[in-house]
């Protein structure tokens, strides 16, 4: 079902021609089911595929799309962690999350990251098309009822002395502490950040400290917590 407003003319405003779209999810089936509801739209068309976060970046290097699609939960780099690094690499590119997570901790850290809207896997064939024209228009896009229950979520915290934190971790101690949680040693950390070993150490020892921890089980707890992997 489509409003009226959210029409292809509508949305297509200042740009010109299709919008040319990086999609990026570590399941073949998912992307595959997403390429299919934007590429039947004539004013969307998908330019790049992606199968974690780290490929996303890549991909947007030499690619030139207008919009990022990325699944929040992804290996090597979350959808979190590469839409940071996209906002600072291509600052024009509009960033949407998907996710199947109904959840107000990662729809704030989402716009923390620089998106524009969060869409719902369940829902990807209703919201995702009218997200990517409310995207290119610069108008954030949330599913129906997020924003009431945000603004409920928030004040509650709020009337409670329980603020939303600021991030505690640097983005580099947050790709560490994924990498560990995924089971890698410390060299193959180090190889694929292209960091030193003894780099990684001091990164561990500073995250067990940070957040009062005592080993890789209990970080690997505290990543799923975090949104950095799944469980």
């Amino acid at each position: 079902m489509r409003h009226d407003t959210d029409t292809p003319t509508a949305a297509a405003g200042a740009h010109a021609g299709p919008i040319r779209i990086l999609l990026a999810d570590d399941h073949a089936l998912v992307r595959r089911g997403v390429r299919l509801i934007l590429d039947r739209e004539p004013d969307l068309e998908v330019v790049a595929e992606a199968g974690d976060g780290a490929e996303a970046v890549e991909a947007a290097r030499t690619h030139d799309a207008d919009l990022a699609v990325l699944d929040i939960a992804m290996p090597r780099l979350t959808g979190l962690q590469a839409a940071r690094e996209l906002a600072a690499l291509r600052p024009g590119l509009r960033i949407l999350m998907l996710t199947m997570h109904d959840n107000e901790q990662y729809f704030f850290q989402a716009l923390k990251a620089g998106a524009s809207g969060y869409v719902l896997k369940s829902v990807a064939d209703r919201d995702l098309v009218a997200a990517c024209r409310a995207a290119m228009r610069d108008e954030p896009f949330l599913y129906p009822g997020a924003v009431t229950a945000l603004i409920r979520n928030y004040l509650d915290r709020a009337r409670h002395g329980e603020e939303t934190p600021d991030q505690i971790l640097t983005p580099r101690e947050e790709e560490v502490l994924k990498l560990v949680a995924e089971g890698h040693s410390s060299k193959e950390i180090g190889d694929l950040l292209f960091i030193s070993v003894k780099t990684v150490q001091r990164h561990r020892a500073n995250l067990l400290q940070k957040l009062g921890l005592r080993d890789r089980l209990e970080m690997t707890r505290y990543a799923i917590r975090a949104g950095l992997i799944e469980p």
